[in-house]
């Protein structure tokens, strides 16, 4: 990672690196902050830390510096309370948090990134650029996936490059999907545009103010942003590529975001934690096209479908999970925890392994109920789980956000009319509307508990 910020403040140190409602910070900039906070942390002889950083651009910084030095950085959730960082700190043995917060925690020190900047020194060139990377955690507490950026920069260096790109971080950076942005973003010399938030009204605000030409975001995301932008009044960006990863996209979503961005190229992504960047999909499909499962044994990623769930083989992904020191680089067969069908020559998600709803001894998933319900005009967004029931085990229930002004009545007896094509073990038993759905990292939390 520091070597791409290392050529193109070279090459362009005038080139904005960041844009943020902070201000623009130039690759030149970058390249200074990322080599000053090197060198503090190489002066404190740091070899694992975590980040705990509110600030995007100063993280941006933290992770140039620890590539530059071979230090292993694990940033967490920007705003977790000081019990969660404890558990994880624990949990992942860091017993170092650097942050821009005023934290008080039990064990870890804690030290100011702010701290760390030096004039002095030397930083000896690293003999290897790790990293551990937090799964999302939507249905559980997150593991850590052991990276080496090498290997994750890899899909960024194979793509065209253009300087003159300006992407959105919609993510954030102590996700998979943000590091893989930067990286985009930083392979081409190209500009992040850090929004307020990462919620979809202050990211609109940051891609017409910066004339944002690239985004990658969660299917969530997308949903509330087409709903923002079906306002005849809001003003709307010239997108280049839009791009949808991290849950499964509905056709129905790809058509509206292909409505709404007629100019630019519209893929969704298979890619993951453990997994890292497994296959773009440009051809307009919902699914993933049934070519995957043939690739060669020398292909970055390849796919296979055991017992309706799809694994993945990568030489691009993670080593292992933290702990788990022992595995191979090139690892093996790992089932994604992604349950699929084959219809029409096509590969369908139905939903994750741990979400599977059993009504009666008949297996459910959720991804099948959302998608007939957010196709009902006037559903924003749906997301259908268990709830208890002392005769069948559990039944299906649907927590729905309605579009603003919407008719409840009549809007319910639309989403129970239209899940009438689905199985009667399938069809919603109860419908709750609500004014927000539980999110992590713009996308859906599956965590819920059967109620």
């Amino acid at each position: 990672m520091i070597d791409l910020i290392r050529a193109a403040g070279r090459d362009n140190p005038n080139a904005p690196a960041v844009l943020s409602p902070a201000g623009t910070l130039t690759y030149g900039q970058l390249t200074e902050w990322a080599e000053s906070l090197a060198r503090g942390m190489s002066a404190r002889s740091f070899t694992r830390v975590a980040c705990v950083v509110t600030d995007p651009v100063k993280l941006v910084a933290v992770l140039a510096a620890t590539s530059a030095a071979g230090i292993e950085a694990c940033s967490y959730a920007p705003l977790l309370h000081d019990a969660g960082i404890d558990e994880l700190a624990a949990a992942f043995d860091h017993h170092v948090v650097l942050t821009d917060r005023d934290l008080h925690l039990t064990d870890a020190e804690v030290v100011s990134v702010d701290s760390l900047a030096s004039a002095d020194g030397e930083v000896a060139a690293p003999t290897s650029m790790p990293l551990l990377v937090l799964t999302t955690g939507t249905t559980a507490r997150p593991k850590a996936a052991r990276h080496d950026w090498a290997r994750l920069m890899a899909p960024a260096m194979r793509r065209a490059r253009s300087s003159d790109e300006r992407w959105l971080l919609a993510f954030n950076l102590n996700q998979f999907a943000g590091l893989q942005v930067l990286l985009h973003v930083l392979a081409s010399g190209a500009t992040l545009v850090v929004p307020r938030s990462i919620q979809p009204r202050d990211a609109l605000e940051a891609m017409v103010e910066h004339q944002v030409t690239h985004v990658s975001a969660t299917p969530t995301f997308w949903r509330f942003l087409v709903a923002l932008l079906d306002d005849a009044s809001a003003a709307r960006p010239n997108l280049q590529q839009a791009t949808l990863g991290g849950e499964a996209a509905s056709a129905k979503l790809l058509d509206d975001v292909r409505r709404l961005f007629p100019g630019a190229k519209v893929s969704h992504v298979y890619a993951s934690t453990e997994v890292g960047s497994g296959v773009s999909v440009g051809d307009g499909q919902q699914g993933l096209p049934l070519s995957v499962l043939e690739r060669p044994d020398n292909a970055e990623v390849q796919f296979r479908i055991v017992d309706g769930q799809l694994e993945a083989r990568s030489n691009v992904g993670m080593f292992g999970y933290h702990g788990d020191e022992t595995e191979e680089a090139e690892g093996g067969w790992r089932a994604t925890g992604d349950l699929v069908e084959v219809r029409d020559g096509r590969i369908y998600f139905v939903g994750r392994a741990s979400e599977t709803i059993n009504v009666g001894g008949v297996k459910v998933h959720p991804l099948s109920i959302e998608d007939v319900v957010t196709k009902v005009p006037g559903v924003q967004l749906a997301h259908a789980y268990a709830r208890s029931n002392p005769v069948s085990g559990q039944i299906v229930a649907v927590d729905v956000v309605p579009v603003l002004d919407s008719d409840l009545d009549d809007l319910e007896d639309a989403i129970r009319l239209a899940c009438e094509i689905l199985a009667p073990a399938a069809q919603p038993r109860r419908i709750r509307f609500v004014e927000e759905i539980d999110l992590r990292e713009n996308k859906i939390s599956r965590s819920k508990a059967a109620q």
